[in-house]
């Protein structure tokens, strides 16, 4: 198939330098570290972090002193981004979880690949006519131009999402890819360190086998981590270090696979501290705007606190409605006034819309840094409780605890270059233009990773 691939790949290489100049056609290995803050390499020696491989990039490549995210600072929106160059406004994936007014949909996620507006790396390597894969990345299921795919997915966490799995990814690829790597695949819903370790393995297992021309690889268990303990902690330092060889692992397979490839690592958000929960269900209760019934389910909602991390999108049944606006919006302002409740800010659906986050939302509140948004759990629970995590993201992205990381080193890429802050915006279309493949969407123009002439 990557033979079939290659005068595909010649055109399209030869055809995007004609078009922007410096784009060439190279394979791109790009690597996620859900939670890995900017600093935890940069200042690895002065935070005691033994990371050598991470560190590779500072020396070898070309790195951002930080990444400004996207609202909300969680996984799926972020990732999302990441591979499309919009806004969550733009690519449609505005939650890690769907919104699900009445609770019937079990905290699903936005799995579906389907569920995306917007093009995405893996379209525009096949464009270009490299070959694809996917180890674990978000809101991959169904991904059409993934040639060799293992999404993300779960339902219960039983050893039966392992089944679920294996029948939503590429047919046979899961068994081919345990026997090359020696141990069956991780549960779907788990995301701690030994869950790394075996896709990782997977990912090192499918770039020998099938070397594709572009390959996302996703690790969860720093996040996972800070979540449980904390960012900084002593935990997730030895969870960091541990990855750090994984990510060793899979930069190794891919040089020798392709030793011409561009290798970027990238993170979704940063962390902050949380010791405070805010459930907004409870004034929404009270106010008569959500209705539970003895049972204590969820019967109705005219409007709905989507808890997204650090913040809530709060969406409105009838959102034209503006007794309900005005409503909501009395509701809103009460709490904002009271200093329990923890709220930054209350944008409004067209300051929300303005920083591309949820198009659907009539207001939007950002939760002060140290305390989480509550999902539905029971009517009974009061407006602040103490945290059972002890980290947390998800706030507006302009916090500078919420900045996330974006390294890159191969071949074209200068060494030890700084680019100072960017936007997460732009690293998809650099990568899409290192492949010879474009993103017209994007909302931002590629970086410039070439050495100085």
């Amino acid at each position: 198939m990557m033979r079939r691939a290659l005068p595909l790949a010649l055109f399209a290489a030869a055809s995007g330098s004609a078009l922007a100049g410096e784009a060439r056609a190279a394979p791109v290995l790009l690597i996620s570290i859900d939670g890995l803050r900017p600093a935890d390499v940069q200042d690895a020696e002065v935070r005691g972090l033994k990371v050598p491989n991470l560190r590779r990039f500072l020396a070898e490549g070309t790195y951002a002193t930080g990444v400004v995210g996207v609202l909300p600072t969680l996984t799926y929106p972020s990732h999302t981004t990441l591979i499309t160059g919009v806004s969550p406004a733009k690519h449609g994936i505005v939650g890690n979880t769907t919104y699900d007014p009445l609770q019937i949909n079990r905290g699903g996620w936005f799995w579906y690949a389907s569920d995306g507006k917007a093009r995405t790396l893996w379209d525009a390597a096949r464009d270009a006519g490299l070959t694809t894969a996917n180890v674990h990345w978000p809101v991959s299921v169904g991904a059409k131009n993934v040639t060799w795919n293992v999404p993300q997915m779960w339902i219960t966490g039983h050893s039966d999402d392992r089944k679920l799995l294996d029948a939503l990814s590429t047919p046979g690829l899961t068994q081919d890819l345990e026997a090359a790597a020696g141990v069956p695949y991780a549960d779907g819903k788990a995301e701690d360190l030994p869950a790394d370790v075996i896709r990782a393995k997977f990912g090192a297992a499918l770039i020998a086998k099938h070397k594709p021309g572009f390959m996302t690889a996703y690790l969860t268990a720093l996040d996972h981590t800070q979540h449980e303990t904390g960012p900084g902690s002593a935990e997730s330092h030895a969870v960091l270090e541990t990855i750090d060889g994984l990510v060793g692992d899979l930069v190794a397979a891919e040089l020798k696979a392709h030793p011409d490839a561009v290798i970027a690592l990238v993170s979704d958000h940063g962390f902050a501290p949380v010791d405070t929960v805010i459930n907004l269900y409870r004034p929404f209760i009270d106010a008569g705007l959500v209705t539970v019934n003895a049972e204590g389910k969820i019967t109705a909602a005219e409007a709905t606190p989507w808890a997204s991390g650090g913040s809530f999108a709060i969406r409105l049944a009838r959102p034209d409605d503006a007794a309900l606006q005005a409503k909501v919006k009395a509701v809103l302002d009460k709490l904002a006034a009271d200093p329990a409740a923890k709220f930054a800010a209350v944008l409004s659906a067209a300051e929300t819309v303005a920083a591309g986050g949820n198009p659907d939302a009539s207001f939007y509140v950002n939760l002060k840094l140290g305390a989480v948004a509550a999902p539905f759990v029971s009517a009974a629970l009061p407006l602040v409780l103490p945290s059972p995590s002890k980290g947390m993201h998800g706030y507006h992205p302009a916090a500078p605890e919420m900045r996330s990381t974006f390294m890159v080193m191969g071949k074209g890429v200068a060494k030890a270059r700084k680019l100072g802050e960017i936007d997460m915006r732009a690293i998809a279309p650099t990568l899409a233009k290192i492949m010879g493949g474009n993103l017209p969407g994007a909302e931002k123009p590629a970086l410039d990773l070439a050495p100085a002439k």
